[in-house]
């Protein structure tokens, strides 16, 4: 995914082995002979998963010392089912259990992310819709989990508050108006930014076009409200945001809107159920 290869994976995975090992692993050292080779092999234990952060196997593995050889990974995006091998590597064995838990550690969260994006995307297929994320994701893991997103299907809003204008009600409550704080933006931001605005009323979302506002996003609206906005906001990107869930999301993006943003994508979503079996050799 081209989103990850712009991101060097090795500083987070040093600081995840630095929390996990510490001053070293005692059992492994106590348990494993030196120099002891051995395979490992992660199976699926979930009805159906979305496979995203099998990438980090083979780092983490090598930083533990494995000396890793993947002689099978599943590629990022493979639907996977209970039962199936998710990957098979060989190395040596005090590696591949030290960096047992890390490298499990990102591939449920990530894969945890992209199955539930890809139940989203699926629940709105056919329309013109697009489910994308929000920055409700876990400190410092920003970057890999909207990376998690794209290889479930979504797409990424911001990646920062320096990567797009988006006015929310307190925003606006500080300007003193809609149209005021979409002028002061449009003073201030860069012309290659779209100056985007959170509406909770129609008659926001009115003001809001009427300022010229290049994309609005509808904050908790009612369906109802959504389709009158979709009428009002010709020709704007529309974006809906705010407790939207599997059994709405169909609703909401038939109603003809641009974006329906999840938070639940990234701040929710369940981990897989991954588990490693090891051999010696």
């Amino acid at each position: 995914m081209e989103l990850f290869r712009q991101f060097d994976p090795t500083e987070l995975i040093k600081r995840a082995l630095a929390e996990d090992v510490g001053q070293g692993d005692v059992t492994t050292a106590a348990t494993v002979a030196p120099g002891q080779m051995g395979r490992a092999r992660i199976s699926v234990k979930e009805p159906r998963m979305i496979l995203a952060g099998g990438i980090f196997l083979e780092p983490v593995m090598r930083m533990t010392g494995a000396e890793p050889r993947i002689v099978k990974l599943a590629p990022e995006g493979a639907e996977l089912h209970a039962n199936d091998t998710l990957a098979d590597v060989e190395g040596k064995l005090a590696g591949l259990l030290t960096g047992e838990r890390t490298a499990l550690n990102f591939i449920q969260l990530l894969s945890g992310i992209a199955t539930t994006t890809r139940m989203f995307v699926d629940a709105i297929a056919g329309t013109s819709a697009k489910i994308i994320d929000t920055r409700k994701t876990h400190p410092g893991l920003r970057i890999v989990e909207k990376y998690a997103v794209r290889v479930g299907g979504g797409h990424n809003h911001r990646h920062g508050l320096d990567s797009g204008v988006l006015i929310k009600e307190n925003h606006i409550a500080a300007a003193g108006s809609v149209t005021k704080a979409i002028e002061s933006a449009r003073r201030l931001a860069p012309h290659t930014l779209k100056i985007e605005i959170e509406c909770e009323t129609l008659a926001q979302v009115d003001e809001a076009v009427k300022a010229r506002a290049d994309a609005i996003l509808l904050d908790n609206m009612p369906l109802e409200d959504i389709h009158n906005a979709r009428t009002m906001a010709r020709g704007v990107t529309l974006e809906v945001s705010g407790g939207v869930t599997l059994d709405t999301v169909r609703a909401i993006a038939e109603t003809g809107v641009d974006l329906i943003s999840v938070g639940a994508l990234t701040h929710s979503a369940r981990a897989v159920d991954i588990s490693m079996r090891i051999e010696a050799m």
